[in-house]
């Protein structure tokens, strides 16, 4: 390469007598559809930075996270986000968990813990209410935490397959008195490494259409 075109690519800095090389930007013409361009706009104007400066900070990003990105649903990465980041949950090795379950149903007192449990399912009720969710959302927060892997079979059907059978009383605990406490009437069989959950009626909706709902959800 000739020195002329060798310094077309380069700047020479002097600071205090010292000369150094400091290479210029490399430019490129990025295209954008109308509705990248808008949260385009909306980004550098909440960020507050150059249209040069989000690109590179969005392809920074973009290179660190990529495997995140690519490997998780963004409802599971925000769910997780979400769940962790005010300190509120925790992550437990499944190992950990399923050994304290065996551990309570062996205690002579077992029963009081699950007495104790059902403030929590008030609270979650009444958390889940206020966000507006449905009995689908609750569920698929729950298959985030990696209690099970949701399988809807119909409109009020599901069928929730465990990572293990020590899981079974807990969840159907939490979900019978989180979904009944968000206004939904169900009911929860047992199976091999499985609960079934059927919607029997929303208590929420005028008794009229509840009643549709429990008879069209009864078979």
């Amino acid at each position: 390469m000739k020195l002329a075109e060798r310094f077309s690519k380069r700047a020479i800095c002097s600071d205090k007598n010292i000369s150094y090389e400091m290479k210029t930007p490399e430019r490129i013409t990025v295209a954008l559809d109308e509705d990248t361009f808008k949260r385009f706009k909306t980004m550098q104007d909440e960020l507050k930075i150059s249209q040069s400066e989000l690109i590179r900070e969005a392809l920074r990003f973009y290179s660190k996270y990529r495997v995140l990105i690519e490997s998780v649903e963004d409802t599971t990465m925000y769910t997780h986000t979400e769940m962790l980041r005010v300190g509120e949950h925790i992550i437990v090795d499944i190992d950990h968990w399923i050994l304290f379950l065996k551990f309570i149903e062996s205690h002579p007192e077992k029963e009081q813990f699950w007495a104790l449990n059902k403030p929590i399912y008030e609270a979650h009720a009444e958390q889940f209410v206020q966000q507006g969710y449905s009995v689908a959302d609750v569920l698929k927060r729950l298959e985030a935490c990696n209690y099970f892997t949701v399988n809807q079979v119909s409109e009020n059907d599901y069928t929730l397959i465990l990572n293990s059978d020590v899981l079974k009383r807990f969840l159907k605990a939490l979900l019978e008195g989180t979904l009944e406490g968000m206004g939904f009437k169900v009911a929860i069989k047992e199976d091999f490494a499985k609960l079934r959950v059927k919607i029997l009626q929303d208590l929420r909706i005028p008794k009229e259409k509840g009643i549709e709902l429990s008879k069209s959800a009864v078979v």
